[in-house]
């Protein structure tokens, strides 16, 4: 069975290395001229480890990524710390894999090889989807320049502005939040020694919120720091921005949450955008994976961990499923609760981090207290982490 994937982002190579690990013939289409990542961070909880130890580059990440001790909120205006959850061996205990911090040019670099090494010619890049058709017995990837690649499925991994998605649904595209997440990749040693830590730290505060934490064996730290109440003209999902408008921001927060932003080298600003989970992915044989059907905000930290699953599961899906069109229906029915029920997760944490109750220390411990407690945190987030893309039905 041949398999035609639109996009050679993380999820779509996920998907990639996991069908020819299953014995798929597999060509990914890629509009970008390389293979790149932007120069950043992503957090890769237990239930991303577990896939990534089944498609066999977990040890290779690991080694060149950051084990956090723990994770802590942080107040935005005194500091103060509230703990969040132990990782490092805890966490390990607890769910069989650890919690990394991952540079995510490491990450697509380590699914890059691995798909070349099986098949040196399955990346084909300056390839860009525009669309897809199909028959009852194949489907067609319609790329640009007139050229087409047809194989017996189809899958959209091409973000959240995609093209297989729209010749599928109609325009069903995410529309801007009204917040902005600011990006800085931080050199440690550009940071005084009391911010060079080991540690995942969340600044919340009211309408707004940053996240610290090591990359790239402690080479550097990440800064993402996301501001309600904004506007985007763009044409593109981000720009460069300014450190002047980025402390504008976050004028009144902590002094440490300004050094981050002053120790940036370069800052850039990303349009966050927003959608109630679309209710169907597949048509035929033709199915959608990662932010093309669950684009999602990043306040839990899952949107790529859950397009590595997808990639996963639909590869055990069609090995198991003679008929193409029964496989990626039962993948979509064993994945859409899950990453819905994400998605909504995510909308939720965002009054949780923003809630106006931070705004003084008076109110915000209570709220500390009753919305972050050990309780809530693992109704939040247990279902999330012990999740095994492996062994789940199909």
């Amino acid at each position: 069975m041949k398999i035609i994937v639109a996009g050679g982002g993380i999820g779509g190579m996920s998907a990639a290395l996991a069908l020819l690990q299953h014995g798929f013939d597999v060509e990914v289409h890629e509009q970008a001229a390389e293979l790149r990542e932007v120069g950043a961070g992503i957090q890769i909880s237990p239930n991303g480890c577990r896939v990534l130890d089944a498609l066999g580059v977990f040890d290779e990440l690991r080694a060149v990524s950051c084990d956090p001790e723990r994770k802590e909120f942080r107040l935005w205006n005194t500091g103060e710390t509230w703990p969040l959850f132990d990782l490092g061996p805890v966490v390990i205990e607890k769910y069989g894999y650890p919690y990394l911090t991952v540079y995510r040019p490491d990450l697509l670099g380590a699914l890059e090889q691995a798909v070349l090494a099986l098949d040196p010619s399955a990346v084909r890049l300056g390839s860009r989807a525009i669309g897809v058709e199909q028959t009852v017995g194949s489907a067609t990837l319609l790329l640009d320049g007139g050229r087409h690649a047809e194989g017996d499925v189809v899958i959209g991994a091409d973000g959240w502005r995609s093209a297989v998605r729209e010749s599928l649904w109609g325009d069903v595209r995410p529309e801007f939040s009204g917040m902005v997440a600011w990006r800085g990749l931080i050199p440690m040693a550009d940071l005084p020694e009391r911010l060079q830590v080991n540690l995942g730290w969340t600044w919340i505060g009211p309408g707004g919120h940053a996240v610290n934490y090591p990359l790239h064996n402690r080479e550097y730290m990440n800064f993402v720091a996301t501001i309600e109440g904004k506007t985007w003209t763009a044409e593109t999902g981000n720009e460069v921005g300014t450190v002047e408008e980025c402390l504008a921001d976050f004028e009144g927060w902590h002094d440490d949450v300004h050094t981050f932003i002053r120790s940036s080298p370069r800052l850039l600003k990303w349009a966050l955008v927003r959608r109630d989970p679309i209710q169907r992915w597949s048509q035929g044989r033709v199915s959608l994976l990662g932010d093309a059907c669950h684009a999602t905000l990043p306040f839990l930290a899952q949107g790529a961990v859950h397009s590595i699953e997808d990639g996963l599961v639909l590869a055990r899906a069609l090995s198991s499923y003679a008929d193409p069109v029964e496989a990626l229906s039962r993948y979509e029915s064993a994945r859409l609760g899950r990453t819905s029920r994400m998605v909504r997760g995510a909308t939720a944490n965002t009054d949780r981090f923003h809630s106006q109750e931070l705004a003084s220390p008076e109110t915000a411990y209570a709220y500390l207290e009753r919305e972050w407690s050990v309780e809530p945190i693992a109704d939040r987030y247990d279902w999330l982490y012990a999740y095994d893309a492996a062994t789940a039905p199909v």
